[in-house]
């Protein structure tokens, strides 16, 4: 079980629409797909969610020749930097790609011993997965998109009837905030009773989030995503709710300290891999913060946290997804399908997903032909305005 080669492959997955969030709005995503082949001859899949990053898993991946799947420790102390910070190199990029290259040893690893990866995590502790629905404006693409607070609604309803969906999580600080609330008590009056999570990807200021705190607190919000960027912030901001905080930056011991965000949303990326994310979970878990997933992977990174979700009880909740979205995927059968508001432990050994050779060509040439993405298109939302107070 001994790493024989890495390869990286980047690619493109495009949206059904593209959405509208603070900083613009994107068409599709750039990812980096990762095979480990080992000795064996067996192939394990893995994946970078934040670009192309090609060149450094090669470089890493060149590092790991010859170490067995299981020393991931090993493996990690020839990739990331043993401090903080250092002038000669990236410390998070190197987390990030090892973390990518680190999927794709557990998958091989699975694959090897015929089990999945949730099994070598200890064991699935459920069979299925919560999932949110998410909702945004979008833009006129392969689906039609939505352009006002109504066709969101109708949105909602629609993923109700066609796919029993039952957690909404979507994006504010887009549009002005009179338009939002308008959003807000549409969307109440479509799902009924189900729950409903917000998210402004940190795009307000500390008084303009306050607003938004008072002006969208009828809507019966369970969850608001990064209403600030700053933890700071957003603990100033409890005093003006009830209403639970979850953010994607990633800072444990701040998080205790301020009693705040309530939940760490992020992926398997960026904190280095599996076996860090299993470690961090269990330390938030006993500082009662909370962890959930964020959507934007292909389908090998999203098997990856499903199998992390199944064997890990403390990610409770419903994590956030992307998939509906989706226009193409890597992996055999295309993107996955939520069904009432869940999607199953994928079947079979490690990640248990394949890969789709020709789909890996079509979004690798998408790549080649359209670039990077997100783009960071200006013009589209708000971007920074809010930010301004």
């Amino acid at each position: 079980m001994k790493i024989r080669s890495v390869t990286a492959t980047p690619v493109n997955i495009p949206l059904r629409a593209p959405y509208r969030f603070s900083y613009g709005s994107t068409a599709s995503l750039t990812k980096t797909v990762i095979e480990v082949l080992t000795d064996d001859g067996v192939v394990g899949l893995g994946e970078c969610a934040d670009g192309d990053r090609v060149g450094e898993v090669m470089a890493a991946g060149a590092k790991l020749i010859g170490i067995d799947l299981r020393a991931i420790s090993q493996a990690e102390g020839l990739v990331v930097p043993g401090m903080a910070y250092t002038p000669w190199g990236n410390v998070a990029a190197a987390r990030r790609v090892f973390g990518g290259i680190e999927m794709a040893m557990w998958d091989a690893r699975g694959k090897t011993e015929g089990v999945p990866v949730a099994l070598l995590l200890g064991g699935a502790v459920r069979d299925e997965v919560a999932l949110t629905e998410y909702f945004s404006y979008r833009l006129p693409a392969i689906d039609p998109g939505e352009a006002t607070p109504l066709d969101i609604a109708r949105y909602c309803a629609a993923m109700i009837d066609a796919h029993g969906s039952t957690v909404f999580e979507g994006k504010v600080a887009t549009v002005s905030m009179a338009e939002e609330v308008t959003m807000l008590r549409e969307i109440r009056a479509a799902i009924g009773a189900r729950e409903l999570r917000i998210d402004a990807n940190g795009g307000y200021t500390l008084p303009t989030a306050r607003l938004a705190l008072r002006a969208f607190s009828a809507f019966e919000i369970s969850w608001f995503e990064e209403p600030c960027e700053d933890y700071e912030d957003m603990a100033a901001l409890r005093a003006h709710t009830d209403i639970s905080f979850s953010s994607h930056r990633i800072d444990l011991r701040k998080a205790v300290a301020l009693r705040c965000p309530d939940a760490i949303v992020t992926n398997l990326n960026e904190l280095g891999g599996i076996a860090a994310t299993v470690a961090f979970i269990k330390a938030a878990e006993a500082f009662n913060v909370g962890f959930r997933f964020h959507s934007g992977e292909t389908g090998i990174g999203s098997a990856a946290y499903l199998q992390v979700s199944a064997a890990v009880e403390a990610v409770r909740g419903a994590s956030q997804t992307l998939l509906r979205w989706y226009g193409d995927d890597v992996i055999e059968g295309g993107p996955m399908v939520p069904k009432a508001g869940k999607l199953a432990l994928p079947e079979g050994a490690g990640l248990g997903v394949t890969l789709d050779r020709k789909a890996l060509a079509r979004c690798h040439q998408r790549y080649l032909d359209e670039g990077a993405f997100p783009s960071g298109v200006a013009g589209l939302g708000y971007g920074g305005r809010f930010r301004k107070g």
